[in-house]
């Protein structure tokens, strides 16, 4: 496993590259997310492995976009009801894209339920705490942390403050209580790594 992620690390950054593409306002968005999900593993002390693992799980979380059309991927305004349904769709669709690669069985359930949150009300399956696979709970933060801390087209990007009130208010309901607390009890070090433009 470990020698199949080495060699497919060049291509799968190259297929987040246009990947991201296709959305000016999430550019670079998988990018960022693996390498806050890089850092977290580092704060969780994973072995290296497994960190890889999920490092390259966090660079595909969003490759099922590709199969989102660009009416509703690119939209400036809030979603409806049905293109929320749609979006929602795109775990699955990168989970069926994953599954066909030998040796990413692992990385495409990480990818499948990455927007699972600790109490059950996330999707596609509402799974709950611990049914949770680690590595999806991981995703679930660097991905939040991303979202929040970047500009969108709608609304201003959330200040570092904010966002780690925002984690310690959700742990326990978005978010994964021992992945989270140890975010937070390391966090001036861990914020020092952002490569955003958000003031403190």
């Amino acid at each position: 496993m470990q020698n199949n992620l080495l060699i497919y690390h060049d291509f799968i950054a190259g297929i987040v590259e246009a990947m991201d593409a296709r959305d000016p306002y999430t550019s670079s968005h998988s990018t960022r997310v693996s390498e806050l999900t890089e850092q977290i593993c580092r704060l969780l002390k994973l072995e290296k492995k497994r960190a890889e693992t999920i490092h390259i799980a966090a660079h595909l979380h969003d490759i099922g976009k590709l199969g989102v059309p660009d009416a509703v991927l690119t939209k400036a305004t809030t979603l409806t009801k049905d293109e929320w349904k749609i979006m929602k769709g795109h775990s699955e669709i990168g989970f069926q894209i994953l599954k066909k690669i030998a040796g990413f069985h692992e990385i495409a359930e990480i990818v499948l339920h990455h927007h699972e949150k600790w109490n059950g009300a996330g999707y596609p399956d509402g799974l709950k705490g611990e049914e949770i696979p680690f590595g999806s709970r991981i995703i679930m933060l660097a991905d939040s942390i991303d979202a929040m801390l970047s500009e969108r087209i709608y609304r201003k990007a959330m200040s570092v403050a904010c966002c780690r009130a925002e984690i310690e208010r959700n742990i326990g309901i978005m978010y994964d209580p021992e992945i989270a607390g140890i975010i937070l009890d390391h966090w001036d070090v861990f914020s020092g790594t952002f490569p955003y433009g958000a003031e403190k």
